[in-house]
């Protein structure tokens, strides 16, 4: 099993739809559904952390009065 730290988002993302896709069959012991949701909670982190840097590298276009592009500005999702 890789490391989540050196997953990719999709990785981390499709192995997260597994764990949950286990979980929700309900057809797992206990002490394995711990071990997975465990693991679903590191795959969780991983995908917001690597969402948060590709949010950080996003940069905003910004517009002069008469319309024509004169740089860029930080994302800013609110």
């Amino acid at each position: 099993m890789k490391p989540v730290a050196e997953m990719s988002f999709e990785e981390a993302l499709r192995e997260l739809e597994q764990v949950v896709s286990q979980l929700e069959t309900g057809n797992v012991e206990l002490e394995k559904s711990i071990d997975i949701y465990e693991r679903g909670a590191e795959l969780k982190k991983r995908c917001e952390a690597k969402l948060a840097q590709a949010q950080a590298r996003i940069e905003q276009i910004t517009l002069a009065e008469n319309g024509t592009p004169n740089g860029t500005a930080p994302f800013d999702a609110k």
